[in-house]
């Protein structure tokens, strides 16, 4: 008589751990796609921790400063906002406090697009990668998406200047999925009504480069953003 098989635990979805505020959203996470790498790790405490959907779980560093989180795309995609996961009154002096985020078609290009400070975080903070304006909820409006091939989040310093960090989660998102769709005169890119009016409004903080949907003003950038 043969064995029951063993239970073996599911792999964790995508969006496993996100609070109900962040998944409400309705929008495409990606970091799936990516191959992930980190500048250094504790035995034990690697980079898989940031992807289990489990905050009882973290990533620690092990190496010097800055500590970098690093996601390389097999092709572009659309970046809108990540969602990073600290917890000050489990890590103390391993939290982070200021944190940047960069991307690029490759290491050799990347250009910072976010640089945050943090006091004493617990739970998830979602981050757009490219800011227009606070809502009535004192929440940051996100603007158009930006293409990446590669992103780096660094953490440059933590909580009363600890040396290594924990990082218990990071997720990142592309633009919410529009209800209706407009096409607009550039390779393979659907924007909704609504993003496409705000462009035509100027209602933004960052001026719009030549395309009118990139956003990015730096002619490195504009140089890389339809390759491949």
């Amino acid at each position: 008589m043969s064995s029951p098989a063993p239970n073996t635990p599911s792999p964790p979805s995508h969006t496993s751990g996100l609070p109900s505020s962040l998944l409400i959203l309705e929008r495409p996470e990606l970091s799936h796609l990516a191959q992930w790498s980190v500048s250094s790790h504790k035995y034990g405490f690697g980079v898989d921790n940031l992807r289990d959907g489990n905050d009882s779980t973290f990533w620690q560093s092990e190496g010097a400063q800055p500590h970098t989180i690093d996601l390389a795309f097999p092709r572009k995609v659309m970046i809108s906002a990540i969602a990073v996961h600290m917890s000050h009154p489990r890590d103390d002096s391993y939290t982070p406090s200021k944190i940047g985020i960069r991307c690029g078609t490759g290491v050799h290009d990347l250009q910072e697009v976010r640089y945050m400070e943090f006091s004493k975080p617990d739970g998830w903070h979602l981050i757009p990668l490219r800011p227009m304006e606070h809502t009535a909820s004192r929440m940051e409006k996100e603007g158009p998406p930006i293409p990446c091939h590669f992103l780096r989040v660094l953490i440059f310093a933590n909580h009363l200047n600890g040396k290594d960090t924990h990082v218990r989660g990071l997720k990142v998102f592309g633009p919410p999925g529009p209800k209706e769709n407009t096409q607009v005169s550039s390779p393979s890119i659907t924007m909704s009504q609504q993003a496409v009016d705000e462009i035509g409004s100027g209602r933004r903080l960052l001026e719009l480069g030549h395309d009118g949907l990139s956003g990015f003003t730096s002619t490195e950038f504009k140089m890389h953003e339809w390759i491949r």
